[in-house]
Order: C-alpha cells, then structure tokens, then sequence
C-alpha cells in the first residue's frame, strides 16, 4: 500500500496550501515513527506499519506537474501493483478551507500533480484524498496555492491535517469504503459562505 502526498521541493514551497498532501504524509511519519527507505532522486519515502500492515508513503520531489514521474520511479524500484492501492492525497481550491473528501476515482479537476500521476498509471481509477484550501477565482489560482495560509485559516489546515491522517489510517486499516463513510461529511453552508 503506497500513501503518495502531492506537492512542491524546496523551502519556498514548504508551507504552501499546495504543500498540504506532504504536510499529511509529515504527520503519518511522525505518528507511525516511520522509517525511512533508500533514497531516490524523484522521490522521499518511508515504511510504517499500522495495524500490522506494512504500507509505504511517499514525497516525489518533482515538481507538481511531474509527479508521475516519480511514482514511476518508485514503481520501478518497488514493482509494486498499485492496483486499490494507492491514495493519493492533494490540495482541493474547490472545497472549504479544512474540510476533506475522499473517492475512489474521478477526473483531476485542472490539478496538474492528479493530472500528471493519471498519465503515469494510464488511468483515473486510484483513489485521492482531497484537501479544501479554499476557494478562489480562476485567476488568481496559481498565487493563491502558492501562498501561504495564515490565521483562521492556517488552524482549519492544521485541523484537516489531522482528520485527513485519521482518515488514511482508517484506510489503511480498515479499506477505502470504511474511511469514506466515515470521513466523507456534508459541509454545513454557512461554512462555505464567505
């Protein structure tokens, strides 16, 4: 089992709301005491063991739009079927600040990191684990995933750091559909209202 957290190398980058699936793969290692594996130019990754279950995560160190290219990397090193597998774990500018969701498969939505990991594996069929980073009008997108979060906002992060971990423990102990029925809540609407 891989948990492959999407996001950009490099200090600039660190805190950034696009960083949002590394800071979660952060708090896994930290949780798990996890180990970590030979080093790879592509890619960070380490071996946990929750619930008895060996499970991998993984950084690539491409930038966003490159990704597949080391979960190719770690494929080829690994010779691993990824096949119910994998969760990928990537900002969402579609879904309130903290809140999460979580899908079997589905399109990209314009993420060029989900973009770039569908044409490595040649398909959509992996599940994803989002992450709401707010909302934002199309043209100030790139800037705003390239910022960083800062008050009210940076504590509903932090939250959904800790839910989305919760969740990929769920999932990797339990399975897919455990953890989205129970980590899949409606948003009240007040909360999406600005």
């Amino acid at each position: 089992m891989l948990v492959l957290g999407l996001g950009n190398p490099g200090a600039r980058y660190a805190r950034t709301r696009h960083n949002v699936g590394w800071w979660v793969l952060d708090e896994l290692r930290r949780r798990w005491s996890a180990e970590a594996l030979p080093a790879h130019e592509t890619y960070r990754a380490w071996r946990i063991a929750p619930h008895g279950r060996e499970a991998h995560l993984m950084q690539p160190l491409t930038f966003m739009n490159l990704s597949g290219e080391a979960l190719d990397a770690w494929r080829e090193r690994y010779g691993a079927d990824l096949a119910g597998a994998l969760l990928v774990v990537a900002d969402d500018v579609y879904l309130p600040v903290g809140a999460i969701r979580i899908r079997t498969s589905g399109s990209s939505g314009g993420h060029r990191g989900l973009e770039s990991i569908e044409q490595g594996l040649g398909t959509r069929e992996f599940a994803r684990l989002r992450i709401g980073v707010g909302m934002v009008e199309s043209a100030g997108l790139r800037d705003h995933v390239l910022e960083e979060p800062a008050g009210e906002e940076a504590a509903g992060l932090e939250e959904a750091i800790r839910l989305a971990s919760d969740a990929e423990e769920c999932w990797l102990g339990e399975g897919l559909r455990a953890a989205m029925n129970r980590f899949n809540r409606k948003v009240p609407k007040e909360a999406t209202e600005p």
